[in-house]
């Protein structure tokens, strides 16, 4: 495959069929398949108890709050699946449960079964995404990182030390920046500039707790399961995009090609087959790597498809046995989980877990949650993570964090402020 083939970003097929949407809030007076149905879903959200979720298949919104999945011990996807039957054994036609689950999935997650459902095609099949959202309001933000970035740095030379001693192979060192202003920020115009940016990513904005909205676009798909089709798309290995087009052309081949980043995406691809491999009948993993862009990334690829052994796996039951992958958490798992637990000090809370929507006859799609930021009051709390290896260097991965940062940083304008 040539370096221009690369280029041409992820395969995209044909969106699957949709269930009906139920009747609920007025929206514009237009078909799913006519020319701004996808959008009209987009300038229709509003923050407080509506979820917004839109994906390469898809765009869904969601109102209110008619079922809570309870927290406990009893499995997630079996909590969801108990949830989802006794809806249809309550007389709703199509129910579906949608919202967030948290890095930590014994801590509880933010997932309901809405009042009301309206799906539409995807954003990138809907011309008017091409119009461009409003630009941000100027705005004085306070902005103060978490750790500093020579503290960061810090724990990634740790890291590194201790993987050269043979402790472990991969750990995922996080970071966060907390941007506080004078009023709190307008989340509807922020998710139309996310979503305007990447269409054919993930965006998505749900609430994670009273007066709390998570909002993000990322571009990792960790499971999706349609009929009779399963597929994952890690992402692992990346280098931040040029405003150059030649210099951007030479990352994403540099990227291609890079010994540590080819070696950290196999790991990631290797642990994600293991995973799905006792759930499917037939698994196929491409060989390579290609790339996907994002408005400010390069990033390794691999789109790995499969046909589900046992017709009742739900898309969710997929995703936990996937979360975490080495991609947001590291390898071995356990080892890398405690070195995050002692490196970074912060609890991640929904960053890197996962986001998005199962229905009752185990479709779904879950999006690890990247790129994204918890909305409370006036302040945004933003993450960004690295894969840190043996062979990393701890300037390049912070710089690394820094560029992740700018997704967020460009739709609250403050792309000046990256540390």
């Amino acid at each position: 495959m040539t370096t221009a083939q690369h280029l041409a970003g992820l395969p995209d097929g044909p969106p699957p069929a949709r269930p009906a949407a139920p009747g609920g809030p007025p929206l514009p007076a237009r078909p799913d398949t006519a020319v701004g149905a996808a959008t009209s879903l987009l300038d229709a959200y509003a923050a407080g108890d509506t979820r917004f979720f839109a994906s390469p298949t898809r765009t869904l919104l969601a109102y209110g709050t008619r079922t809570e999945v309870p927290h406990g011990t009893t499995p997630l996807h079996r909590r969801v699946t108990e949830t989802l039957d006794a809806r249809l054994l309550a007389g709703d036609a199509a129910p579906l449960v949608v919202g967030a689950v948290p890095f930590d999935t014994t801590a509880p997650a933010a997932l309901v079964v809405p009042r009301t459902v309206h799906h539409a095609p995807p954003l990138a099949h809907d011309p008017l995404i091409a119009l461009p959202a409003a630009p941000p309001a100027t705005t004085d933000w306070d902005v103060r990182p978490h750790p500093e970035p020579d503290a960061y740095a810090a724990a990634v030379a740790e890291a590194v030390r201790r993987m050269r001693a043979g402790e472990f192979a991969k750990v995922v060192l996080a970071r966060t920046l907390r941007l506080r202003a004078a009023h709190a920020p307008d989340l509807p115009a922020l998710l139309q500039r996310l979503a305007r940016r990447d269409p054919g990513g993930h965006t998505f904005a749900v609430p994670t707790g009273p007066g709390r909205t998570l909002l993000g676009a990322s571009p990792e798909l960790l499971a999706s399961r349609h009929g009779g089709r399963i597929v994952a798309n890690p992402l692992a290995g990346s280098t931040p995009r040029s405003a150059d087009v030649a210099e951007d052309v030479r990352r994403a081949a540099a990227l291609l090609h890079s010994e540590k980043d080819l070696h950290e995406h196999a790991v990631v691809v290797d642990a994600v087959r293991a995973a799905l491999a006792p759930f499917c009948r037939t698994l196929h993993v491409p060989d390579r790597p290609t790339l996907v862009r994002t408005a400010t990334m390069w990033h390794l690829s691999t789109t790995v498809t499969g046909e589900p052994a046992d017709p009742a796996v739900s898309a969710l039951e997929l995703a936990c046995a996937l979360h975490p992958t080495p991609a947001v958490c590291g390898t071995p798992t356990a080892t890398a989980r405690r070195v995050i637990d002692e490196l970074e000090p912060f609890d991640r809370g929904p960053y890197a877990g996962m986001v998005g929507w199962s229905d009752a006859s185990g479709d779904g799609e879950w999006v690890v949650t990247l790129r994204c930021a918890e909305a409370e009051g006036s302040t945004l709390r933003l993450f960004a993570g690295a894969g840190v290896v043996a062979e990393s260097s701890p300037e390049a991965e912070t710089a690394e964090t820094g560029a992740k940062f700018r997704t967020f940083l460009q739709a609250v304008g403050a792309a000046g402020v990256e540390r």
